[in-house]
């Protein structure tokens, strides 16, 4: 048997009542796992129209764009619900809106029903906003509250079809221990819930895979005494991108920096998940029990060296922090909310602190450019503001 790259660990139904830790026995070490990466499917786009509407702002310059274009960015539509004597009652959002074609509106023609497609925003309160009995309709904001107009109603005229059938996961060259073996040997059926967590060369976790139910196996075209487990995964399963960075860990945590430096932007944002789910742990027993220990502050006042020449992406500066603060594959937050939390202690530094930037040029050159539409991550002059009003004495060098 090769090396193993994955575990799998039993689901114990009781554990979770008990309050202890619900994976519990080593149920396999498997060489590999094949259609285990996935991407999650875009979320799906819908199409609306505004009806009765009195476009201003973005949304009118969008609208003569899109008559000239065929369709026009937007970005956040926000709908505010008005009661009956024209005082908000509450928002509901569209996300990466595009305006996609407009016509007079029939019960006025001085108003235009206007097409546009977008997808739900998570955090809409409901699914589709409902006007409360006399409302005038909708206000029309922009993401920062900008007026666009207003509009009598909101139709929801189709979904987008994101459907997709996963194929099951498969574990390759297992080689089954305990329970498993013996329900292998018994020739049960039912062989109930599993955990999969990707381990490095010396067997220590690195961080989980999948959850699911194992349906089925065969003997293993690897080695004699090895199977292949069939598993259906009821988790989402990890991006495309958590090979790579899997891989780099699977000597066991990086100890020279910037091993990140070569994965594009979505290894890094996998990078800094991984650092994350590493940050406070030391790994004293192999496979599934681990002894954590919080990482101490260094002490208010402390200088750190930010290596800045790989910071050509948002997700570089994070891992680069990182690393400047808790060394190699180190974890300092993975985005603002994330960051304003470490700087709160307990997460390896405590402010106030000095920050020397190398090779700044090159995050000032490349996180400079501000999107037209939908959210945005910070420009390195917000990277400033955003650490100097922390206590953070940032030095470009």
């Amino acid at each position: 048997m090769g090396a193993p790259k994955y575990v799998l660990l039993s689901y114990d139904e009781g554990a979770e009542s008990t309050g202890e830790h619900a994976y519990e026995e080593t149920w396999a070490l498997c060489e590999d796992a094949a259609d285990l990466f996935a991407d999650p499917p875009p979320p799906a786009r819908g199409t609306y129209e505004l009806l009765g509407c009195a476009p201003e702002g973005n949304l009118r310059t969008a609208l003569a764009r899109a008559r000239a274009d065929g369709s026009a960015p937007l970005g956040l539509l926000t709908l505010e619900t008005l009661d009956k004597t024209g005082g908000g009652e509450g928002e509901w959002w569209l996300e990466d809106v595009r305006v996609v074609g407009d016509r007079p509106c029939a019960r006025d023609l001085s108003l235009r029903d206007i097409t546009v497609e977008g997808r739900q925003s998570d955090d809409n309160p409901y699914d589709y906003p409902q006007r409360p009995p006399l409302s005038p309709g909708y206000r029309v904001l922009g993401a920062d509250g900008q007026p666009w107009g207003g509009c009598r109603d909101l139709v929801h005229i189709q979904e987008g079809c994101t459907e997709q059938l996963e194929p099951p996961l498969r574990l390759l060259g297992c080689s089954p221990r305990g329970a498993l073996r013996a329900a292998l040997d018994a020739g049960e059926e039912d062989l109930g819930h599993a955990k999969v967590v990707r381990i490095d060369a010396s067997g220590r976790s690195v961080q989980p895979a999948a959850e699911g139910e194992l349906r089925a196996w065969i003997p293993s075209a690897r080695g004699h005494g090895l199977v292949d487990l069939t598993l259906d995964p009821w988790s989402e399963r990890p991006p495309l991108a958590a090979r790579e960075v899997w891989d780099l860990w699977g000597e066991g945590r990086p100890s020279e920096p910037n091993r990140w430096a070569g994965c594009d932007a979505d290894g890094r944002r996998f990078w800094l998940d991984t650092a994350l789910a590493n940050h406070t742990h030391t790994h004293t027993h192999t496979h599934t029990h681990a002894h954590t220990r919080a990482i101490p502050d260094r002490p208010p006042g402390t200088i750190y060296h930010l290596d800045g020449r790989h910071i050509t992406d948002p997700p570089g500066f994070f891992c680069a922090l990182g690393e400047a603060v808790n060394g190699p594959a180190g974890y300092f937050g993975w985005g603002l909310s994330a960051l304003d939390d470490c700087l709160r202690g307990r997460r390896g530094a405590e402010p106030p602190l000095t920050l020397v930037w190398h090779d700044a040029a090159v995050a000032r050159a490349c996180l400079g450019v501000t999107p037209h539409t939908g959210p945005r991550p910070p420009t390195f002059e917000e990277l400033l503001a955003f650490l100097a009003e922390r206590a953070v004495d940032v030095r470009l060098a």
